[in-house]
C-alpha cells in the first residue's frame, strides 16, 4: 500500500478528474527492425549495433554507459537489473560467444530499450473492483481498484491501475499515483487458443499498484491492450480470483483475451478461443450461473447477448437479450460494466449509440436466476455528453468499463470524449426507480 502521506483528500465523486501525465514513463524493449534487403555480410542488425558497440574504446564505453545511468536513475527503479534483463534476451543470442564485460552488457541493454509514455494522451475506459487488501479500511468504506486505458505514443493501448477508498457517505479518494513505473518480465505459458501461447507478466515488489503497466507483449496485442473489464470472481467453492476481459488489437484484427490474476502482483494473459472471441465488449459474470461461466456481449456491433460456456476460455453460443429500444441507442446498444449483483438482480451499465454517434450510459437490471430476462432497462441516459464534457480526443463520447455497489449506492467512472476519466454516484432505489 501507498503510505498515507501521498492521499488525496476525499471529495465527492463528481468533482474528481483523472487526466494523462505525459511524465510517467516505464522502460520497455526496443528491437530496431532490420533493413530491407539482405543484411551485410548476412549478419543481424542486434550483431551490427553489438559490433559498434564493442569497438568503443573503455574510456568512450564509460562516458556512455554514466550518460545513459544518469538519465535513468531518478526516473526508474533497478535500472541496471532492467538493462541486463534486456540484455539477455535480445542481445545474448547473438553474442557468438564472443567475452563481454559487465558495462557492456548493461550499454547493450540500453541500445535495447526505450523510454515509454505510457499515458501521454489519453487517461480512460476505467473498471472498478473492491482492492484485495481491505486492512484498515474505515467501518462501511471500501478500498477500490481502478484499472484504466492509458493511450501513448502511437495511440498504442496499456492497462494501468490506481486505488482509492469510497466511503460510507459517499466521498471518494483516488490515491495519487506512485513516481514509478515498473515494467514486467514476461513468460511464456499454454495459451487458451491452440497453438496460440499466452504470456505470464511478473512484476517484482511494488509500493503500489499505479506503479505497475501492463503494455502489449505479444504479436496479437501489438496496437494495443484495451478496454479491461475486472471482476472479482468467486467459484462456487469460494476461492477469489480478479479476472478480466479486454480487447487484444493486432492493427488488423481484435480478438478477447482474458486477464488472470490472484494477487495483482502477477497476471496470466490467454486469448479466448471460439466463435464470439473475435470481437469487442464482453463482461464476465462475477460468478457461475447455474453451474455455467456467463458472459455478456455485443458480437453483433448492434445488441445485447447473454453466454453462457463450461470452458472459460471457449465462447461460442448465446442469444440476443437487449436490442435498441430507445431514441439514444437507435444505432447499437452494448456493454459497459461487468454485471454487479445486487439484491434485486443483476444490475450491468449499458451503452448506446444515438444520433451524431453520441455515446451515452445507461444501466439494466437481469433476473438473478434466470439473467436471459430483462426485467428493467433505463428510458433515459444515466449520463450523456454534454456542451462541458463533449470534447476530446473522440467528441460525444461517455463510456465506462466498470461499476461497483457499495450499500445502495453506485458508484461510476467513465471516461469523457476518450480523453480522461470522471466519476459519478447514483442512488439504486432513484436509478431502479426510473427504470421501465
Amino acid at each position: 500500500m501507498i503510505p498515507a502521506a501521498a492521499r488525496a483528500p476525499a471529495t465527492p465523486p463528481s468533482e474528481i478528474l483523472l487526466r494523462p501525465e505525459p511524465s510517467r514513463v516505464v522502460l520497455r524493449p526496443f528491437v530496431p527492425a532490420e533493413n530491407g534487403g539482405v543484411p551485410p555480410q548476412n549478419r543481424s542488425r542486434v550483431e551490427r549495433i553489438l559490433d559498434r558497440l564493442l569497438s568503443l574504446t573503455e574510456a568512450d564505453l564509460d562516458h556512455e554507459l554514466d550518460r545513459v545511468l544518469s538519465s535513468l536513475t531518478g526516473r526508474h527503479r533497478e535500472v541496471e537489473h532492467v538493462l541486463q534483463r534486456r540484455f539477455y534476451d535480445i542481445v545474448d543470442p547473438h553474442r557468438n560467444g564472443r567475452a563481454i564485460s559487465p558495462k557492456q552488457m548493461l550499454l547493450a541493454g540500453a541500445y535495447f530499450t526505450e523510454e515509454y509514455s505510457f499515458e501521454s494522451t489519453a487517461l480512460f475506459n476505467p473498471s472498478i473492483v473492491a482492492h484485495p487488501d481491505q486492512s484498515g479500511v474505515a467501518e462501511g468504506a471500501l478500498r477500490i481498484v481502478l484499472s484504466l486505458r492509458g493511450v501513448g505514443e502511437g495511440h498504442i493501448s496499456s492497462i494501468i491501475f490506481r486505488t482509492g477508498t469510497f466511503a460510507a457517505d459517499g466521498a471518494l479518494t483516488i490515491d495519487r499515483p506512485s513516481r514509478w513505473a515498473i515494467s514486467p518480465r514476461i513468460e511464456t505459458i499454454p495459451g487458451g487458443a491452440p497453438d496460440d501461447p499466452g504470456v505470464r507478466l511478473f512484476y517484482g515488489g511494488h509500493d503500489d499498484l499505479s506503479e505497475l503497466v501492463l503494455f502489449p507483449v505479444t504479436f496479437h496485442q501489438r496496437h494495443g491492450i484495451e478496454d479491461l473489464r475486472l471482476v472479482r470472481f468467486v467459484e462456487d467453492d469460494g476461492q477469489v480470483v480478479y479476472l478480466g476481459t479486454y480487447t487484444a488489437f493486432s492493427g488488423e484484427e481484435v480478438r478477447q483475451e482474458l486477464l488472470r490474476t490472484p494477487d495483482f502482483a502477477s497476471f496470466d494473459l490467454n486469448a479466448l478461443r471460439g466463435n464470439l472471441s473475435a470481437t469487442k465488449g464482453m463482461a464476465l459474470f462475477p460468478r457461475r450461473i447455474g453451474g455455467h461461466y456467463a458472459m455478456l456481449g455485443r458480437h453483433d456491433h448492434e445488441n445485447v447477448w447473454l453466454l453462457k460456456s463450461n470452458d472459460l476460455y471457449n465462447w461460442d453460443s448465446g442469444d440476443i437479450i437487449i436490442s435498441p429500444r430507445w431514441p439514444w441507442e437507435f444505432v447499437q446498444t452494448g456493454i459497459c460494466s461487468p454485471p454487479i449483483e445486487i439484491d434485486e438482480g443483476w444490475l450491468f451499465i449499458s451503452h448506446g449509440v444515438g444520433a451524431i454517434r453520441n455515446y451515452c450510459l445507461g444501466a439494466c437490471l437481469l433476473d438473478k436466476h434466470d439473467p436471459a430476462k430483462v426485467l428493467a432497462r433505463s428510458i433515459e441516459p444515466l449520463i450523456r455528453p454534454n456542451p462541458e464534457t463533449r470534447d476530446g480526443y473522440v467528441p460525444n463520447v461517455a463510456y465506462s468499463c466498470g461499476a461497483l455497489v457499495l450499500g445502495r449506492t453506485l458508484l461510476l467512472p467513465y471516461g469523457v470524449a476518450d480523453s480522461f476519466t470522471a466519476f459519478a454516484a447514483h442512488q439504486l432505489d432513484i436509478l431502479l426507480k426510473n427504470m421501465g
